[in-house]
């Protein structure tokens, strides 16, 4: 089963939102950080789902210091993501 790290954030004024920053576009949000974590689970899947597809590659997750040496991210908690069960490619 396919795990990378997200970057879970809350932002004034809106939900909690987790991006994946070795998979660019791949973003999704919940009202708790707890439901955006199942989001993030799913968002995941379909997203490497489609790369397979397409003929994409799936690329190697960074390292905990690289992700957390971009300056965006050092004040936002990361969180061990894995790609929902129920959600394959064809």
């Amino acid at each position: 089963m396919a795990a990378y790290r997200g970057v879970l954030r809350k932002d004034a004024n809106s939900d909690f939102g987790i991006a994946f920053p070795d998979l660019p576009g791949c973003v999704t949000a919940g009202r708790t950080p707890e439901e955006a974590c199942l989001m993030a689970g799913e968002a995941l899947a379909l997203h490497l789902a489609g790369r397979a597809e397409n003929g994409g590659s799936i690329p190697e997750r960074s390292g905990l210091d690289e992700i957390m040496a971009d300056p965006e991210n050092r004040d936002a908690t990361i969180v061990e993501i894995e790609a929902a069960h129920s959600i394959r490619a064809a």
